[in-house]
């Protein structure tokens, strides 16, 4: 699968120049020329917001969800792509509809670490791509990973889900194969070292999101 067009994707836009899930971020990461931005969404004082922990979403500088789509459907961001990060259940319907609000719908991936996340977003909008995002505690306890693994590629193949966003460090060629050979697409986060960048583009993952865009060239 190695030669393969992989998608550059800024991680909270381009966060290691200008605060993540903030549009200034998401016009730096435009400028340094990504395919896809990352960036999280959750509830915070009763409407989603862009934010990775439940204390920035209650107490830190935010962007309502509905501000940051409407910034991303303007013209500068033509052609690029979305891949909206959920953190818990009940984020769904408001992020669906505003998706499709904003004409934003086919060019969103919904990814998440919670499987009913990705069920709902489905339920609402039964044509909208999504990705099973597994990283954290699971990437640090391969006794968890392997528990995973198979439920995993069982949902890629039965099209629950359409993509796989792996930590970095559990990509290796076996998992791109497995992942391919059930249709679905694998994706690495976060990858901020020009090496890692360069062994997982010649692995020939699909996407490759970074906090700073400036070392894929």
């Amino acid at each position: 699968m190695s030669g393969q067009s992989c998608q550059r994707i800024g991680h909270g836009g381009a966060s290691a120049v200008a605060p993540a899930n903030t549009l200034a971020s998401f016009d730096a990461a435009q400028e340094l020329g990504v395919d896809m931005v990352e960036f999280d969404v959750r509830a915070g004082r009763g409407e989603l917001v862009l934010a990775h922990t439940l204390l920035h979403a209650r107490t830190g500088e935010r962007v309502r969800l509905i501000d940051a789509l409407q910034h991303l459907a303007s013209r500068r961001f033509r052609g690029l792509e979305l891949n909206v990060d959920v953190k818990h259940v009940g984020c769904e319907a408001v992020l669906i509809e505003g998706l499709r609000r904003f004409g934003l719908l086919e060019r969103a991936l919904i990814s998440s670490q919670v499987p009913e996340v990705l069920d709902r977003s489905r339920a609402f909008e039964p044509g909208v791509r999504v990705g099973i995002s597994i990283g954290g505690r699971v990437a640090r306890r391969s006794r968890h990973w392997r528990d995973w693994r198979g439920a995993v590629l069982a949902g890629l193949a039965s099209r629950r889900w359409d993509a796989l966003m792996a930590q970095h460090r559990l990509v290796d060629g076996r998992l791109l194969d497995e992942v391919g050979s059930r249709g679905g697409l694998l994706y690495a986060w976060t990858v901020n070292e020009r090496p890692a960048i360069e062994r997982l583009r010649q692995l020939g993952v699909h996407g490759i999101t970074t906090a700073d865009p400036r070392l894929f060239s």
